[in-house]
């Protein structure tokens, strides 16, 4: 039996996308076969699909983030059986603990064939079950974003009620992060440019929000909104361009997750303003698949959703993130199939 899956190939870009039959294997003893739903876009997919960062050594099936019902399950599997609506986990090899990966190598849509395709066989360490009442489209945004946003703020100097967030535009970390943060109770300063965004935040919950066009000394804005002292947590996306701003805006002691690149992979570091702030600068590239089930109960138990701005279909992935590049989105770009 065959199915449909997307290929980019060696080297990327959109010109070099294609569609292919694949074989569907019987899963191994302690392997799962999932029809997929839905997968949603992150940055990192789109750097290996453009071929931003060099794209893949070899044709590849992108996509990190998948989700969709189990259909067959392997004799040894015990968590999942057939049924269960299942979510993908960006590192199936890093079950809990210390990090112990290096790189993109494991990573699926990365070093190994991804999501983007409609059945998928691998190891039952590859997927967590969904959160109970979400769609498949609502639990594809969970592996990338949302656990880089959980992490951030609730594995390292663990989040707090009344503690202050910092976040940067609306992407899918982002707002995760502000979903989080009020979850919590906590203060969430938010930037953005554009008015119709500012207000969407506001209605999200932020309780500041900052136009960094208007405010270009924004980080300094941001640490006046927290009583001068600065804030305890910076969501740090923008990269380059913005982490001069983000030492500006945290507290004597805080913590600035370095989470994207997009304005830049390089930055000159004002090392004494560092030291003398004694910041925490924290690397964060996701997660563990425990930490994504603790991030589900925990969505569970408030009842949360996703913030989803378009869904596209799988055959016009190239489309999906053709939009993801006028920057014009609030929240999760997706597939659904």
């Amino acid at each position: 039996m065959e199915s449909k899956a997307i290929f980019v190939n060696a080297g990327g870009g959109f010109n070099t996308v294609i569609t292919e039959q694949v074989k569907i294997n019987k899963p191994d003893s302690n392997e799962i076969t999932v029809r997929l739903h839905a997968n949603s876009l992150n940055y990192h997919d789109y750097a290996v699909v453009t071929g931003l960062w060099g794209g893949p050594s070899e044709k590849r099936i992108p996509m990190a983030d998948g989700a969709g019902e189990v259909i067959e399950v392997g004799e040894n599997v015990t968590e999942f059986k057939v049924g269960d609506n299942v979510v993908s986990s960006f590192f199936p090899t890093w079950i809990n603990g210390e990090p112990l990966v290096d790189g993109f190598s494991s990573v699926p849509g990365d070093g190994i064939d991804g999501y983007a395709r409609e059945y998928v066989t691998s190891s039952s360490n590859s997927f967590t079950k969904s959160p109970k009442g979400w769609s498949h489209v609502e639990a594809s945004t969970l592996t990338t974003a949302a656990l880089t946003a959980w992490r951030a703020l609730m594995c390292f100097n663990t989040l707090k009620a009344g503690d202050s967030v910092l976040l940067q535009g609306t992407g899918g970390v982002s707002i995760f992060a502000l979903q989080f943060a009020k979850m919590i109770g906590a203060k969430v300063i938010a930037t953005s440019s554009s008015k119709q965004k500012m207000e969407r935040l506001r209605e999200m919950g932020a309780d500041h929000v900052i136009n960094y066009k208007a405010e270009p000394n924004w980080g300094a804005m941001a640490k006046e909104l927290n009583g001068g002292i600065g804030v305890d947590h910076v969501i740090e996306v923008g990269g380059g361009q913005t982490l001069d701003q983000s030492l500006t805006a945290v507290r004597v002691g805080g913590q600035i997750s370095l989470i994207g690149i997009l304005s830049g992979q390089t930055c000159e570091l004002n090392l004494i303003k560092a030291f003398i702030q004694q910041v925490r600068l924290q690397g964060v590239l996701v997660g563990s698949r425990s930490q994504q089930q603790e991030m589900i109960k925990a969505i569970e138990v408030n009842q949360m959703k996703p913030v989803i701005d378009k869904i596209f279909s799988l055959d016009d992935m190239v489309g999906a993130f053709e939009y993801q590049e006028t920057n014009s989105h609030f929240g999760k770009i997706c597939l659904e199939f």
